[in-house]
């Protein structure tokens, strides 16, 4: 018998059904979620998480089943409703108004009154006790939302969460945007959170920080509950299994031979700008580079400067053994080159645009000519049809608009954009961010086939696992600078000394431990690669 057999759940699910234009995307789901707990809730993109966390925070209304809170059975019509009860959520993307205050945001439409108008120093007393609650002290009640951080505005999230006095939190992939740092200390005010007696329900992709937060994971499939286990009683192999319905033996597609390498199809050499000072790397055709650093090191930025986004003013560029001049991302593309950016939602796709219509994106910028000269001489949506069907992307038809596609459909569709330029050179940043365990196996397949037919790849990744498991070759940014490069296989530790420039190896661990997720482990690199995932208990030690 567990403590949880011994007293009332605050929240109970009990048959939860919902389905959108005749589809079923729940379909009796029960759940209880208990006073002081973090309870985890995984699944692979479009397996009904975040329907479930908006019929629970009362954007949606179920079609059938009942919702409990407290003992007393609810019936929500609007969120409004919800966050009456005591519950809140906190979206990925957030909900606060840049131009105004801290202050102005959390108590927004219920600033307290006085006599004559609004009591702002009641208001602001009011947001730094709140701040205060979370310990949070870089944060005035009377800055503006805009000259905020990621990480210090959702602290203002979770503060006017607060604010309603919230009984069950829900959080939605709440360190997408968050450097390993800033995301440690999130961990410590959500410990902190249910410490007090606060209820949360987590949703994250990414596994370690799902085993280092919740006491109890809930696991949903195609709208269904597969099981809630404690997280003392499952592995993380078991966990993949159970969320995407078989075994992945293998994290990480082979790397290629050194005999498969060819010729160095891209070169820098003392490439500089305002952020960058003395980049020099090479790739050869068929190589996936990994490029790793701390946030801010300047990873994006050669990124950027590669694509023309923010250029190189200083070196050499140097594609096929041929000086290049790229100035912009148009002769960029022009030059065979692709970049599939961090945040494919708002830098990747038109999403309320169609596959056919954001496959062919980039290929439009082209002129017939040059379209010609690289073979692609079908209509454009022929060419993405044919890359749609060989990427899998998943949907009802090519009409569909990319917004209702899944994270890792959509950034498919991002890469079939660039294969229909026939790039050479492909950049991919942060190319599984907010994507699943299996859709993560797929890109990974596609990044390593696309580098088997001769591209050169350059994947930058915060996550050091994908890192090692994807690269032949590791590049490490620090400051702006390239601090070194690390063979395949390279332990996160190595990567972390070069990363931070900290001498002692102790703490280059210390620091490792942020960036790893539970299904990734990397205490040994090729046996990781060449055998499945281990499902002991140390093994998430």
């Amino acid at each position: 018998m567990t403590a949880h057999d011994e007293q009332q759940p605050l929240l109970t699910l009990r048959g939860i059904s919902k389905s959108f234009f005749g589809n079923e995307v729940l379909s009796d789901i029960d759940l209880d979620c208990y006073r002081g707990e973090v309870h985890a809730i995984v699944g692979e993109n479009g397996a009904g998480k975040s329907t479930l966390m908006k019929i629970i925070a009362g954007a949606y209304q179920p079609d059938r089943g009942t919702m409990t809170l407290d003992g007393e059975e609810v019936t929500y019509h609007l969120p409004a409703d919800a966050q009456a009860k005591g519950v809140s959520i906190i979206y990925q993307e957030f909900n606060l108004l840049t131009d105004r205050t801290v202050a102005q945001n959390i108590f927004l439409g219920r600033e307290p009154r006085k006599r004559f108008g609004i009591d702002r120093q009641k208001m602001e007393r009011d947001t730094a006790e709140l701040l205060a609650m979370l310990h949070v002290d870089s944060i005035s009640p009377r800055q503006l939302v805009g000259s905020l951080s990621v990480a210090q505005q959702q602290m203002v999230e979770i503060a006017k969460a607060l604010s309603f006095d919230a009984r069950l939190l829900i959080m939605d992939e709440p360190t997408a945007s968050l450097s390993p740092p800033e995301a440690e200390a999130l961990f410590e005010r959500v410990n902190l959170l249910r410490e007090r007696g606060l209820s949360i329900l987590y949703i994250s992709h990414r596994l370690k920080e799902v085993f280092d937060l919740s006491q109890r994971i809930t696991v949903i499939k195609d709208g269904r509950k597969v099981d809630t286990v404690l997280v003392d009683d499952v592995s993380p192999t078991d966990l993949v299994t159970m969320m995407v319905g078989r075994e992945l033996s293998h994290y990480y597609p082979e790397r290629a031979r050194p005999e498969e390498l060819g010729d160095v199809r891209l070169r820098v050499r003392g490439g500089g700008n305002a952020r960058l000072r003395g980049i020099d790397f090479t790739i050869r055709a068929g190589e996936v580079v990994g490029m790793a650093g701390l946030e801010g090191s300047g990873r994006t930025e050669v990124a950027q400067a590669l694509f023309g986004v923010e250029p190189f003013t200083e070196g050499v560029v140097e594609l096929d053994g041929e000086p290049v001049r790229i100035r912009s991302p148009r002769q960029a593309i022009k030059r065979g080159l692709g970049y599939i950016s961090e945040d494919r939602k708002s830098e990747g796709l038109v999403l309320v645009r169609s596959i056919t219509e954001n496959g062919g994106l980039a290929l439009e910028t082209l002129p017939s000519s040059e379209r010609r000269a690289r073979g692609v001489r079908d209509k454009t949506a022929a060419v993405v049809a044919d890359l749609v069907d060989r990427v899998d992307v998943r949907a009802a038809s090519l009409d569909q608009e990319v917004q209702f596609l899944s994270g890792g459909n959509q950034q498919k569709v991002v890469l079939v954009k660039w294969l229909a330029t026939r790039a050479k050179v492909l950049i991919f940043d942060e190319p599984t961010r907010g994507i699943d365990v299996g859709a993560k196996a797929g890109i990974h397949d596609l990044i390593r086939e696309l580098a088997r037919e001769g591209l050169a790849v350059l994947m930058i990744s915060s996550e050091l696992p994908e890192v090692i498991g994807m690269s032949d070759r590791i590049l490490v940014m620090r400051n702006g600078e390239l601090a070194g490069e690390l063979p395949a296989g390279s332990s996160e530790a190595e990567i972390m000394l070069l990363a931070t420039g900290q001498e002692e190896r102790g703490a280059a661990i210390d620091e490792a431990a942020a960036f790893g997720v539970a299904q990734q482990r990397s205490a040994d690199e090729e046996a990781r690669r060449q055998e499945p995932a281990a499902s002991t208990q140390e093994d998430r030690a």
